[in-house]
């Protein structure tokens, strides 16, 4: 089918809630994405960090292929093996606790508002955020969301939130009160600019939580499994959340969220307090197994490590030689170029030559690959870069 067909399509039946780019893709494999017509797009994005073991990576495939020829879907109410199965390997990666597990990163974020609520009830239900921070588009992820730019047209926002500076433990010891029950940041503002916080302030920040008996929610939605090169971003920092969120590479493409919570928050949601229909289920859980078992198999947390020095290497030599970068900023294999002038023209010329970037903020370029890149294709990338940034 043409491009001018499916674009067609969309125009007369989806409703329009996303900036379109001009290209329909057909399939994809590892760090490749095929359109339509058959070119082949370096994937350096990985659609949001979602498909961080590339794309159709053969054992998930299997594994829902399989999964899919069995049982696809179980209430709940009821049991199915491999939904503790997996919750017992994300607590073993993790920490002491139990999982909820939901369909996306918004719900994620949506059942840990009402947790810390639960927790905190009725004298503490205020949550602290972070400037710059996206947790989601559902309207309490948007409230807890520290960008104004997406409360615009949905006021009023949901009430008990207080949107305080990134890595400013000033503003987050003025902005605790009695009510506070929790503390909600990203450890690297994905959507904010790949803004990654201070190990001082996140060493701080625990303490003061400890301290205070406030709870200390990590949003992984973006950094989890893998992407950063340990499995949780925050075992970079030496600390420990009480609540964990997951999602995007959880799956890697199919849909699935959790919720980690700690063991003295472990029976705070109680049967009828939180629910969701399709949460868990075989066919997700199935996904999200094969995905742990790539990353073991085939040494990715080592490979990450070594890939992200070799990337941020080469994002600081064209820095060095572009004075229109301003910073380069990012941990793993979640790394950003910042410019001093707007960056979607790099976007598109990158675009023209067949690889797949971000623009966030305007200014930062994002790049999250899956963590099987190779780096004769980071090299392609950063050459097509170099001609882009030329141009500007």
């Amino acid at each position: 089918m043409s491009l001018k067909t499916i674009m067609s399509r969309y125009e007369k039946y989806v409703i329009p809630c996303y900036n379109k780019v001009p290209v329909a893709f057909k399939r994809g494999r590892g760090t490749t994405l095929w359109d339509e017509s058959g070119h082949a797009y370096l994937d350096f994005f990985s659609g949001w960090a979602v498909s961080s073991i590339g794309h159709c990576h053969p054992l998930v495939a299997k594994a829902i292929r399989d999964q899919a020829s069995r049982l696809v879907h179980v209430p709940n109410n009821f049991y199915h093996d491999d939904q503790g199965r997996l919750a017992e390997t994300i607590v073993r990666h993790a920490f002491p606790g139990k999982v909820f597990f939901c369909n996306s990163g918004a719900e994620a974020v949506e059942g840990a508002i009402k947790l810390a609520r639960f927790y905190g009830y009725p004298k503490r239900t205020e949550i602290i955020t972070m400037k710059g921070s996206f947790h989601g588009r559902t309207a309490g992820a948007m409230s807890a969301t520290g960008q104004p730019k997406f409360h615009q047209g949905i006021k009023p926002l949901l009430g008990g939130f207080k949107r305080i500076a990134f890595n400013d433990l000033k503003a987050l010891k003025k902005a605790i009160t009695s009510k506070t029950v929790a503390v909600l940041l990203e450890l690297i503002q994905g959507e904010g600019g790949v803004r990654v916080a201070d190990a001082q302030y996140v060493k701080a920040l625990r303490k003061i939580c400890n301290d205070r008996g406030i709870l200390l929610i990590v949003d992984e939605v973006q950094t989890g499994v893998g992407r950063t090169g340990k499995m949780f971003c925050y075992q970079h920092y030496g600390i420990r959340p009480d609540v964990m969120l997951l999602a995007k590479s959880l799956g890697n493409g199919f849909p699935i969220g959790a919720i980690v919570a700690s063991q003295k928050l472990s029976k705070v949601l109680k049967p009828g307090t939180h629910a969701t229909t399709f949460g868990g289920s075989p066919l997700a859980c199935a996904a999200s197994l094969a995905v742990f078992q790539a990353i073991k198999k085939e040494r990715l947390l080592e490979r990450a490590q070594s890939l992200s020095r070799y990337l941020m290497k080469a994002l600081n030599d064209l820095k060095k030689k572009h004075s229109v970068v301003r910073e380069v900023r990012g941990k793993g294999l979640l790394a950003a170029l910042e410019l001093k002038v707007p960056g979607k023209p790099v976007v598109d010329y990158c675009l023209k030559h067949f690889i797949l970037i971000n623009v966030t903020q305007n200014r930062v370029l994002r790049f999250a690959p899956p963590m099987i890149i190779r780096k004769q294709e980071i090299d392609r990338v950063l050459g097509v870069l170099d001609k882009a940034l030329l141009r500007l």
